[in-house]
């Protein structure tokens, strides 16, 4: 398995994770092809054997103090042997090495496996927002990551 930065060329293939990951509230593809070509962004994907498996997203400005995680997503069949900590980590490193003090993001609050995630890797939860899903009306957990505190915690591969 390798994680590598996305390229637009691997469009489709994040778009079909996308849309089976958040059927009711995916990106669309023009918003996802801006966000893979745009300098503030940096997106990976995880491919298997030639095969895309997962896909995430980070906004960070070079020299911002805060950076956003956009999202993670893998293959239904493909979860839980440890692709998004690992991608979540390759992004973590990427959002330092640009200057981030802070990282942030929403979670679905009925998705307990992401919060827990996040939660093992040092985000905390700030607030939530009620009903930012929609159309299913699920509120968003807003967490925040002291990005230096993580990395002098993290294990020496995941800051490499």
């Amino acid at each position: 398995m390798t994680i590598r930065i996305a390229t637009p060329a691997d469009l489709d293939a994040i778009m079909a994770i996308e849309n089976s990951s958040f059927p009711t509230d995916a990106w669309s593809a023009e918003s996802m092809a801006a966000e893979l070509v745009t300098a503030y962004s940096h997106y990976l994907v995880d491919e298997d054997a030639g095969e895309i498996i997962g896909y995430a997203g980070l906004r960070a400005i070079r020299g911002n103090a805060d950076a956003d995680i956009q999202t993670i997503a893998l293959i239904e069949a493909r979860r839980g042997e440890g692709r998004g900590r690992a991608m979540l980590r390759t992004l973590l490193a990427e959002a330092s090495a640009r200057g981030a003090r802070e990282v942030f993001l929403e979670v679905r609050a009925d998705n307990p496996g992401a919060e827990g995630l996040y939660a093992s890797e040092g985000f905390e939860e700030l607030a939530r927002r009620q009903h930012y899903y929609q159309p299913d009306n699920v509120d968003a957990i807003v967490m925040k990551l002291d990005l230096r505190r993580w990395a002098a915690a993290a294990p020496k591969e995941a800051t490499a």
